[in-house]
């Protein structure tokens, strides 16, 4: 972003396309599985299989798999926080990336491993 403006800086981020926005889908690390698989770098991309646990808001503490990753809200689902509805319908409390850190990587995709220069 070019501009140091909150208003066009707000509106770049709404606007912006969905490769970009794969970028503001990042994730702190654990220290200690970055310790174990040997990452240097302090924050990862949230995929679907992961593991996260919650570090703010009403259901910090909590911790389950990613459910689902909506790029376009910028939202993660995680599987066992749930709310009900009025109907009395259980649905996923979405959740902001930032407010979550992950615990386990799910390192079935050849190429994440690559990118994260993880052997085995």
């Amino acid at each position: 972003m070019v501009s140091s403006k909150p208003r066009k800086q707000r509106k770049a981020r709404y606007n912006a396309d969905l490769h970009i926005m794969q970028k503001f889908a990042n994730a702190h690390l654990d220290k200690q599985l970055a310790k174990k698989l040997n990452i240097k770098r302090r924050s990862v991309r949230v995929r679907e299989g992961d593991t996260v646990k919650v570090t703010s808001g009403k259901n910090k503490g909590k911790s389950g798999k990613v459910n689902r990753v909506d790029l376009k809200n910028n939202f993660v689902y995680i599987d066992g926080i749930t709310r009900k509805t009025a109907k009395g319908k259980e649905i996923m409390i979405p959740i902001r990336p930032s407010n979550l850190y992950i615990t386990d990587l799910n390192l079935s995709d050849k190429y994440r491993k690559e990118k994260l220069n993880i052997s085995g």
